[in-house]
């Protein structure tokens, strides 16, 4: 990551991986990024614990930021949610009226000098000013996808099964690949504030050669 004191945005410094194309997917090396973590289960829709962790995520991410302004002289943009979805039955994806089956992890990017102890003290200092419930649930985690594919989804979050059974039905086998890890969503857009028509997604699957 930059080591300049301008202000950082991650959407810039890692160009490839937040301006994915729309047309088709792109391959792409996902370097190991520090994240906050909430992990959960259920229907984002009505979920109290999806809630919960948006709510976390982005109180910790702001305490965190302004700390490090005031500690290391060093300011960045808050990055986009972002999610991890998967369940123990693949068809929950696929059936309607079982989201409540589905597992998932927000998250948020962090920058490289942001510690656990560091974390420690924002929980401390947001529990201190809200009190937020699942605040001590949260973590700090290096993840590490590596090689991906991933493509810009412009459209309701409902329209994505397309795109995602031509990723897997399709594009991967023709490319000599197979999904490895978890399905991986990076939100662009605030759906409060952005109709369904108009919200960015990007979608990512971590990838690895099919054996020959």
């Amino acid at each position: 990551m930059s080591q300049n004191r301008e202000k950082i945005d991650f959407k810039s410094e890692y160009k490839s991986l937040y301006g994915p194309p729309q047309k088709d997917f792109l391959l792409v090396e996902v370097p190991p990024l520090p994240y906050l973590m909430f992990d959960g289960r259920g229907d984002p829709n009505s979920a109290p614990l999806y809630q919960q962790a948006i709510e976390a995520l982005y109180s910790l991410s702001y305490t965190l930021k302004f700390m490090s302004k005031r500690a290391f002289g060093r300011d960045y943009v808050v990055g986009p949610l972002e999610g991890l979805w998967w369940a123990d039955d693949y068809g929950a994806y696929t059936t309607p009226g079982r989201r409540d089956e589905w597992n998932w992890t927000m998250m948020i990017l962090q920058p490289d000098w942001i510690e656990p102890a560091h974390l420690e003290a924002a929980k401390a200092e947001v529990l201190m000013k809200k009190g937020l419930p699942g605040i001590e649930t949260v973590r700090l985690e290096t993840m590490e996808e590596g090689l991906s594919a991933q493509i810009l989804h412009i459209g309701s979050y409902a329209d994505e099964a397309a795109t995602l059974a031509r990723l897997h039905n399709e594009w991967l086998p023709r490319n000599g690949l197979a999904e490895r890890g978890k399905h991986h969503e990076i939100y662009l857009s605030d759906a409060r504030k952005v109709e369904p028509a108009k919200l960015k997604t990007i979608l990512r699957q971590p990838v690895r050669p099919l054996q020959g």
